[in-house]
């Protein structure tokens, strides 16, 4: 991806070199030398999660603004449900809805009906797939991205099917160009998001030419002017016309898997976890399952990094939401299955595999780098200290041979060879 659009940027002003980036990249893409953190693109999947780690604000998402969607003569807001969790439990979704047509959208709609259609789907397609299991959910950007890139085998396993955002986004625009009797074009569909890695989803949606949203904007950036519209309003207000269905529990870890009729799924969050799993089912295991529910993000979508609230309140008020609101349809089944047959859902092609850069494009100098890096590992302490810049020995090591870093930055190596030295010297 080093070639596309990436959803986080270094400021290094900001920067104090303190690694915490550096320890929670699960890709291994961050390192950190002459006291700045830099990126390598073409290791990073936009999860975030070193704009969750740095105490500084360095590492800041490149989401949009009000004043980017000013083109359009109609912007709808198209909040993620992770949306709803970030206020007191007594704040419906409809007063959330509500204060967004008055911070500057045309209209807000939700999407967790989207999320409850496409679960519809699945569960058609799962009653007619016949390949190998257990089929992955594909609605994770960065999890996309960690297969196409670590386990690019497994890529017919990720479920052909579009995302409740594009989904919903499709059908809002197409319907409110024929209500207002404006072009497609000049309405604005934003995403309201709770992680980075749907910003480029938004840039370069899979297996699409171009995606029905036109931007993103981050819920952390828009919470407190939701604060302040909400404070003007009844959270209560309305609440026979609130948010219904199963596709309110999305946001959450197992919610996806709530939603279908089998019961051989498994829910996994975290990308290290994911990684795990993904390792056993590249290895054979887990083909008992028929669905695998995949995460980024510890909590679900409700814990990303671009969110505000505490990801257990936020699980929990979203749990409540689904208790209380969740148990009738927003949509009806059988119409539901009529629009999967007719492609409704489908996305066209495979995703194609996107495995992380060979050492080298020519095989023979890929050999020697390959040789080289085994005996600088060789040479390494192993203890993965971090202290060089790079995450782990291996990676220094790979940092080396491409020539992005010398061997005597390694302190422990460099100060073993001083007291060697020192010791020669003294005998």
């Amino acid at each position: 991806m080093s070639d596309e659009l990436h959803s986080v940027r270094v400021e290094a002003e900001r920067c104090r070199g303190r690694m915490a980036c550096l320890r929670a990249c699960p890709t291994e893409a961050i390192r950190v030398r002459n006291g700045r953190a830099t990126i390598l693109e073409d290791r990073c999947i936009d999860c975030g999660e070193c704009v969750r780690a740095c105490p500084h604000g360095a590492i800041q998402p490149l989401t949009g603004s009000f004043t980017d969607f000013a083109r359009f003569r109609y912007t709808i807001a198209l909040p993620s449900p992770a949306l709803y969790g970030q206020f007191r439990r007594e704040i419906l979704p409809g007063a959330i809805l509500r204060a967004l047509t008055r911070i500057g959208f045309d209209e807000a709609c939700d999407l967790a009906w989207a999320g409850e259609a496409v679960s519809v789907a699945i569960d058609e397609y799962l009653a007619e797939y016949r390949g190998p299991l257990p089929l992955i959910s594909p609605f994770c950007p960065a999890v996309v991205r960690l297969v196409q890139a670590r386990f690019p085998a497994l890529v017919d396993q990720l479920i052909p099917m579009d995302s409740p955002m594009e989904i919903a986004a499709r059908e809002v625009k197409l319907r409110k160009a024929a209500e207002v009797g404006l072009r497609v074009e000049e309405i604005g569909v934003i995403y309201l998001t709770p992680c980075p890695a749907k910003i480029v989803a938004v840039e370069y949606p899979p297996r699409k030419r171009a995606s029905y949203l036109d931007g993103a904007i981050a819920i952390a950036d828009i919470y407190q002017p939701l604060l302040t519209a909400l404070a003007r309003e009844s959270p209560q207000g309305g609440e026979g016309q609130q948010v219904r269905g199963l596709g309110l529990a999305w946001p959450v870890l197992g919610g996806q898997a709530s939603c279908l009729r089998t019961e051989d799924t498994l829910a996994v969050g975290g990308l290290r976890e994911v990684a795990r799993i993904l390792e056993d089912v590249e290895n054979g295991k887990l083909s008992e399952l028929q669905y695998l529910e995949c995460h980024a993000c510890p909590q679900g979508c409700c814990s990303g990094p671009l969110t505000v609230e505490n990801p257990y309140f936020a699980r929990s008020k979203i749990l409540h939401l689904v208790s209380r609101f969740g148990r009738e349809p927003s949509r009806d089944r059988d119409q539901i299955r009529d629009l999967y047959r007719q492609g409704y859902f489908s996305l066209p092609g495979r995703f194609p595999p996107q495995p992380f850069p060979p050492l080298d494009a020519d095989i023979p100098r890929a050999i020697e780098k390959r040789t080289r890096m085994k005996e600088i590992l060789e040479a390494l302490p192993g203890i993965d200290c971090g202290a060089c810049g790079a995450p782990t020995c291996h990676s220094f090591a790979e940092d080396v041979v491409q020539g992005r870093a010398a061997l005597e930055d390694c302190a422990v190596l460099t100060a073993e060879q001083a007291r060697r030295s020192r010791h020669t010297a003294l005998a």
